[in-house]
């Protein structure tokens, strides 16, 4: 490996983003973005176009509602807030993001989702061993997804959307949602993993003081997602399941050393 990694299994703990790192939703979030994207823009004679590149950098990883307005900013668009309950075809920011969010739970509920199957693995390994595990996700869909894929068991806590809400956590890349996660689940973060696919998602961790992210590049690019905050980037998961691959862990996350970050 070019990339010595860290041991997760030596980890205080370790808390994962869901979409992107567990499940494959991250696509499905994708394309319903786009369909919605797609007509906001052209009714609105919004330019440039839509694209993929616009979800990694003002969408992905964020809160939904605030992942619209920052979309909508980065082309000078400026409208109302509305509220949470607005209809989905309320022409407000929460409107749009209720648009997309009907958009999602149709295609989950019609094709269903599975886990990424090295993540799958890890997780199971990471609870046999006894490792305390936990979800940060920004998405309010987080437990129906992670119940849909057959996931839910394995995760001591999950602090997802909903509970973002609730508690008035900042979006990533804030450090609130990861320190939550960290606190619910017990652990230092210095002594602990987080796993992000998104760039809003590794600086929110590395902003909580995780002294190891591991970003796992979906799309989002290795390079964007060190200068966000990741300390090692992989293609997959499975990586930390071959014996061989697995080089000593940093030393902040030795229960028996002495040095710090």
């Amino acid at each position: 490996m070019p990339e010595a990694l860290p041991d997760p299994f030596r980890a205080e703990g370790v808390l994962f983003d869901l979409d992107g790192v567990l499940t494959p939703t991250a696509e499905v979030h994708m394309r319903a973005w786009k369909v919605v994207f797609d007509d906001v823009f052209e009714r609105w004679g919004i330019t440039p176009a839509y694209s993929d590149a616009d979800y990694f950098d003002y969408v992905d990883g964020k809160k939904r509602y605030d992942g619209v307005a920052s979309l909508l900013r980065s082309r000078n668009v400026e409208i109302p807030w509305g509220a949470v309950d607005d209809p989905p075809e309320a022409e407000t920011i929460c409107g749009i993001g209720n648009r997309k969010n009907a958009a999602f739970a149709q295609s989950l509920r019609a094709e269903g989702i599975a886990p990424f199957p090295g993540s799958l693995a890890l997780v199971e390994k990471l609870s046999a061993a006894g490792v305390p595990i936990g979800v940060v996700s920004s998405s309010k869909n987080a437990e129906e997804v992670l119940a849909a894929a057959g996931i839910r068991s394995f995760f001591r806590v999950v602090v997802d959307g909903v509970v973002a809400e609730r508690e008035n956590l900042a979006s990533k890349p804030a450090a609130d949602m990861f320190h939550a996660g960290a606190v619910a689940l017990g652990v230092d973060p210095a002594r602990s993993i987080a796993v992000e696919d998104a760039t809003s998602g590794a600086a929110s961790a590395a902003a909580a003081g995780f002294a190891t992210v591991i970003g796992v590049d979906r799309g989002a690019g290795a390079d964007a997602l060190r200068d966000a905050g990741a300390t090692v980037v992989v293609e997959d998961l499975d990586v930390f399941l071959a014996d061989q691959a697995i080089t000593a862990a940093d030393s902040t996350l030795s229960p028996d050393s002495e040095e710090t970050a």
